[in-house]
């Protein structure tokens, strides 16, 4: 029998699920926390509340490509109450949950730009290379922060994804000789590893789709029993987060419904000669795989599933749809408007990326945690390959971060750090999650200047 005393944040519904057991973990509820609603209250029910675990903290990158319009983006003010230029009027929406960063730079060293690869590859491990091979590329900070939180109690010690349909989008690497971890691209499928039984690969060549697996046999059907047993003995307020919680798991296995069933035959159709394989670089399909990785984000950190999570949008060919043209090649042959000041499709393109990334945070942000919310206890940051989207430059790279590492971040601040490397953003991130880390970074971007305004 389910009882509330034995509740805690390991508790997991359990049920079967086409012949397999299937595991559902739980958000984080009300009963979890100690009574001052900061801390997991221990699983024994007479253990000393204040002595409780302290929530775990969740980091994330976010990738973009090809920077933004220069000029455009950098606030005039620097500090507090900076005012959001034309550029990042994408962000309004997170106003007071990210910091600006302007100013930095990928120091070479005398080494060779590697155009979209050398700006990101310091960002990402603190080095720059001299190859474009993947296996010389160098560990990335994510797996030295997922090593740091360790793999006790998550299912994942680290997630990658990418929104462009390629597993060819990866800053993410286990470090040198290993190459790129590679990205989950379909949200399906990350889907089935997070919430259901094993799925056969729907691009298999004998795949024969059975809808029956995630919709008429569903994981929360399968959890169904013990979901009801523990909807009636929770208190009020956790029987409606964890209502929330199970409608918007039944929203994304709706959402995949279509891609599991055959579609209904229509007596006019005649099938056509197969077109080249899509992969997703088409930027309204880029922006709904968005959405719903953002959605298994928040569950996957919400439920400690794992604590560490890329995510890749953009690769070189992202167009929208009736135009030949993608952003890659936008940049290079687009004038400037004479009126304007700058190429109106690349910022448009740069306008929907950072649209993405406000959606994330405000994912993040709608989940509801003891007196705060899931962002309180998350670390984003978000990156790019170029400072000047036109110039491909490695100057005056834009990066942001978002949310509160557990009350070490603050936010709402423009930083400007005119030269400097963009290695002190990696450093701050590091510090910021609690890693032990004085100095990070290689040659000249080597640093040991966290940012100390944004840290608490």
């Amino acid at each position: 029998m389910m009882r509330l005393k034995n509740l805690h944040r390991r508790t997991f519904l359990r049920g079967v699920l086409q012949g397999s057991t299937v595991a559902v973990a739980l958000p984080l509820l009300d009963v979890f926390l100690d009574p001052h609603g900061e801390a997991v209250a221990k699983p024994d029910p007479g253990a000393d509340a204040k002595a409780g675990e302290a929530l775990p903290t969740c980091f994330g990158t976010w990738y973009w490509g090809l920077g933004l319009c220069h000029g455009l983006w950098e606030p005039k003010e620097i500090g507090a109450n900076f005012k959001l230029n034309e550029h990042l009027q994408s962000l309004a929406p997170i106003m007071g949950k990210f910091n600006v960063y302007s100013g930095m730079q990928a120091l070479m060293d005398g080494k060779t730009n590697l155009v979209h690869y050398s700006s990101v590859q310091a960002q990402y491990t603190g080095t720059v290379g001299m190859s474009y091979a993947p296996n010389v590329y160098g560990r990335s900070f994510d797996q030295d922060i997922a090593k740091f939180f360790g793999a006790r109690g998550v299912v994942f010690p680290s997630m990658t994804v990418s929104t462009y349909g390629t597993d060819r989008a990866s800053w993410s690497s286990p470090g040198p000789s290993v190459g790129m971890n590679p990205p989950e691209v379909s949200p399906l499928t990350l889907y089935t590893k997070m919430f259901g039984p094993s799925f056969v690969d729907p691009n298999a060549a004998d795949f024969q789709p059975n809808p029956t697996v995630m919709v008429s046999s569903s994981v929360l059907s399968a959890v169904s029993d013990e979901r009801r047993a523990l909807m009636r003995i929770l208190p009020a307020p956790d029987r409606a987060r964890l209502d929330a919680y199970f409608s918007s798991v039944r929203d994304l296995e709706n959402q995949f419904q279509a891609q599991l069933e055959k579609p209904q035959p229509l007596p006019s159709c005649v099938k056509p000669e197969g077109p080249p394989e899509h992969v997703g670089s088409e930027i309204t399909d880029m922006a709904r795989t968005h959405k719903q990785f953002a959605q298994l984000q928040a569950h996957a950190f919400s439920c400690g599933l794992t604590r560490v999570w890329n995510t890749a949008v953009t690769y070189a060919r992202t167009h929208q749809a009736g135009d030949p043209t993608g952003h890659h090649e936008h940049t290079h042959v687009d004038p400037i408007d004479a009126q304007l000041g700058y190429q109106p499709q690349v910022k448009w393109y740069a306008d929907q990326y950072l649209g993405m990334f406000a959606e994330l945070v405000q994912t993040l942000d709608s989940i509801k945690e003891g007196k705060g919310t899931l962002l309180d206890r998350v670390l984003l940051m978000a990156a790019t390959d170029h400072g000047s989207a036109r110039a491909h430059s490695i100057t005056e790279i834009p990066i942001f971060t978002a949310g509160f590492a557990n009350g070490r971040m603050r936010n709402g601040l423009h930083v400007n750090a005119p030269g400097d490397t963009v290695c002190r953003v990696g450093l701050t991130c590091q510090q910021a999650v609690g890693m032990p880390i004085a100095t990070w970074g290689t040659l000249s971007n080597t640093t040991s200047k966290p940012f100390s305004e944004v840290l608490v």
